[in-house]
């Protein structure tokens, strides 16, 4: 164990040495354990946005998160004023860090952030855009946010030298009004938690904890545990786990040859509906040499998108097992709803059987009624999963809604997921993050 911990510990201090081109990590004297950003939910886009503060002057930046997007990108062309903004030039410690295969040479305009001579490219990429991805140069600066003990939060602190790519006006296509890039926490060393890690010294590791309300906040934890929610529930305490798996293929929007996917995946064996083996093809569950199939987690889609064969699988089990209750006609796009008078009440929402994601050893994750359902109208509830066509890139896609008021945490190091269930069942939520009170 000594031996383990000091490999991963000559690990971290030479990949930091390796990211930074100056000696000086972070701006700041305190080392924190952890830090902490608010997370909230469009109510118009259902996307899970929060806010950074960047540059010199600092400014708050608000940011879609692409729980897979391989780094930070914002918006340069409508106009970026920075007087830290420093631009990574080709051949630089920080373009391979970035795995930059692109340079500019030239740039056909006076120098600005996203366009200097002599600088490497690396492409900001919006998977709910028409245009996915473009062109985009890669800078870094300042970044400044609050720490925390896991309870509340600390001092903030910030590091002078975060990656980010400079993204064009129109990427910030269908993203939610006043946002200006999106935070990318993929497996990349330029995704942010990586990048925060090795900034202020603590293990590549983060968690998530969405809000199912658009009213109030979740939480991204950036480091070390505890995850503490009012009142007083440490919710690292009980979380099972399974191995993340690595994508071989990229399935980002544009990529070169060779890039494996930034995204996270997990092995999921079978699927249960109310704790009996739904049968479908489990071939899909596997990702094949073209880098289809799978399973994967992402917070850009509302709902768990499934392959149709699944889909229709899963949808026919759950309407057999609630056999009792009747339908209601289907609101699009989900396919089997009913009205909510005739279903009961429990802690975790809506009284339906539980769906079961059967991963390895034993393990499993149950989703209950308040991430299997959604409310559509006054009386109507649907189940939330949608039907994501023959041979999808992914076969299962788990989206926001299945993952509200459950903690996820994702440990890079050790290539692990962590994950909670409802935390509904522990009488708190992840609205429940005390942002008030400082430590």
């Amino acid at each position: 164990m000594a031996s383990s911990s000091f490999q991963c510990l000559i690990l971290l201090c030479s990949l930091a040495f390796f990211f930074f081109a100056t000696p000086s990590l972070a701006k700041t004297s305190f080392k924190p354990k952890a830090l902490v950003l608010p997370v909230t939910k469009d109510p118009s886009t259902l996307q899970y946005l929060t806010t950074i503060n960047q540059r010199t002057p600092l400014l708050p930046v608000k940011l879609t998160i692409d729980l897979g997007g391989q780094s930070l990108w914002v918006d340069c062309e409508g106009g970026y004023v920075s007087s830290t903004y420093k631009p990574a030039h080709c051949g630089s410690s920080q373009c391979k860090l970035a795995g930059s295969k692109a340079c500019t040479t030239e740039c056909y305009s006076s120098p600005k952030p996203g366009c200097y001579n002599n600088t490497c490219n690396i492409s900001p990429d919006n998977p709910l855009a028409t245009t996915l991805t473009g062109d985009g140069q890669l800078g870094q600066d300042v970044v400044s946010l609050q720490s925390t003990d896991g309870s509340n939060p600390g001092p903030v602190v910030s590091t002078p030298n975060i990656l980010f790519s400079c993204g064009d006006t129109s990427l910030l296509a269908n993203l939610s009004a006043g946002v200006k890039g999106m935070a990318g926490l993929g497996r990349p060393k330029v995704g942010l938690p990586s990048q925060f890690a090795y900034a202020f010294s603590f293990n590549r590791k983060f968690a998530i904890c969405l809000t199912s309300s658009t009213k109030s906040q979740g939480v991204i934890f950036f480091g070390e545990s505890p995850y503490v929610f009012l009142p007083g529930v440490d919710v690292s305490k009980s979380l099972m786990f399974t191995k993340l798996i690595l994508n071989p293929v990229s399935t980002a929007g544009g990529y070169f040859a060779g890039d494996a996917s930034s995204e996270y995946f997990i092995g999921v064996k079978s699927i249960k509906v109310n704790e009996k083996v739904v049968p479908f093809n489990t071939t899909l569950l596997a990702i094949d040499q073209e880098g289809y199939g799978g399973t994967r987690i992402s917070t850009l889609k509302p709902y768990t998108v499934l392959e149709t064969s699944i889909y229709k699988a899963v949808v026919n089990a759950f309407v057999k097992s609630l056999a009792h209750i009747p339908r209601v006609k289907s609101v699009a796009p989900f396919g089997a709803c009913y009205n909510s008078k005739r279903i009961g009440s429990t802690r975790v929402g809506p009284s339906v059987p539980a769906i079961d994601l059967v991963l390895s050893k034993g393990v499993y994750w149950r989703v209950f009624g308040a991430n299997s359902m959604v409310q559509v109208g006054k009386d109507v509830l649907c189940l939330a999963f949608v039907d994501g066509g023959v041979r999808p890139r992914t076969s299962i896609v788990i989206g926001g809604h299945q993952i509200e008021d459950n903690l996820l945490q994702f440990d890079l190091a050790n290539k692990r997921l962590g994950f909670s269930s409802s935390l509904l069942f522990r009488q708190t939520n992840c609205a429940n993050f005390n942002f008030t009170s400082t430590s």
